[in-house]
């Protein structure tokens, strides 16, 4: 899959195209529909299959203090698409300029000029440019003039429920966590890279693996049952805990993975971490002996809540 970051880049690779647009945040069996849609117009039309996003998303840069935790970061999207299928990524920055652009502008120069679109899939209610003047009516209209064809995409529902990142987020938060996976088609799942952290795991006979969470809100908080990927051929039973440390005062939330039965090295290794069942809430404790008696029933938990998965 090729991943063209810039509009600079862009428009040094110029490929006629099928074309979708969004955040694909989560990358959702709605999100998977869209693209397999994508990809079949792609090959039918002898066309580059390509999904165009933004970084960052436009909401995270009209409104950064009310944006919604992220279900995906960038690079756990792309691995998404690739598993999809898709032939390219394009990532532009939304910017004062990109903001400013009006309707006429944003097709002109960038669907036409820089992507030269020749399909494009949008939902109904896709809205874009500057004070959300562009609609699907008006991509209509412009497809005309810039012969490119516009095709619709459908709602993707589990039972009466229309699938949207808005929803996943919801049962995230709510530790709905099968939910959450038939939504997704997939368990919800963070990757990181592991990083040194405090050593207060090892200190009272838990080592953690520390990752970095690389997003100023997580979409869960609490203790998990999960999997941990990137270390062995099969994935890792592990105890997974998102959250702040208020034993040690600390603030920042933090992901940390306890790998059962397992003492190898882990500090620079690329983990996804899948989450399976949601075992109790953060919780607070007053001494460090409260919290070890609970890591422990946590351990316990976890083993248990695992037979249902392996």
């Amino acid at each position: 899959m090729e991943f063209i970051r810039g509009f600079a880049n862009l428009l040094n690779n110029k490929k006629d195209c099928a074309l979708t647009i969004g955040n694909f945040d989560g990358v959702h069996l709605g999100h998977q529909a869209v693209l397999k849609q994508l990809k079949t117009v792609a090959v039918e039309s002898n066309l580059v299959s390509t999904v165009l996003i933004f970084e960052p998303q436009p909401i995270e840069f009209f409104s950064s203090d009310k944006a919604p935790s992220r279900l995906t970061r960038l690079r756990e999207k792309l691995h998404e698409f690739q598993r999809e299928g898709i032939d390219r990524v394009v990532c532009l920055k939304f910017d004062e300029d990109m903001a400013n652009k009006s309707a006429v502008e944003f097709v002109d120069e960038i669907l036409v000029s820089a992507l030269v679109v020749k399909r494009l899939i949008v939902g109904d209610d896709f809205r874009f440019a500057k004070n959300r003047e562009g609609d699907l009516r008006y991509l209509l209209e412009a497809a005309k003039l810039h012969d490119f064809v516009v095709s619709k995409t459908e709602s993707y529902n589990l039972g009466d429920e229309r699938i949207s990142s808005t929803l996943i987020r919801k049962a995230l938060a709510e530790g709905k966590m099968t939910k959450a996976t038939d939504m997704l088609g997939r368990p919800y799942r963070i990757s990181g890279r592991v990083v040194h952290g405090d050593k207060r795991g090892s200190r009272i006979g838990f080592a953690t693996a520390n990752i970095e969470l690389h997003r100023y809100f997580s979409p869960v908080e609490g203790i998990f049952s999960g999997r941990v990927y990137g270390l062995e051929k099969e994935p890792l039973d592990a105890v997974v805990y998102v959250g702040s440390r208020p034993v040690y005062k600390g603030d920042k939330v933090v992901l940390e993975v306890h790998i059962l039965d397992y003492d190898q090295e882990l500090y620079g290794h690329s983990l996804r971490v899948e989450f399976l069942e949601k075992l109790r809430g953060e919780g607070h404790f007053d001494s460090e002996e409260e919290l070890i008696a609970q890591i422990k029933l946590d351990i316990e938990s976890a083993r248990i809540s695992l037979k249902n998965y392996n």
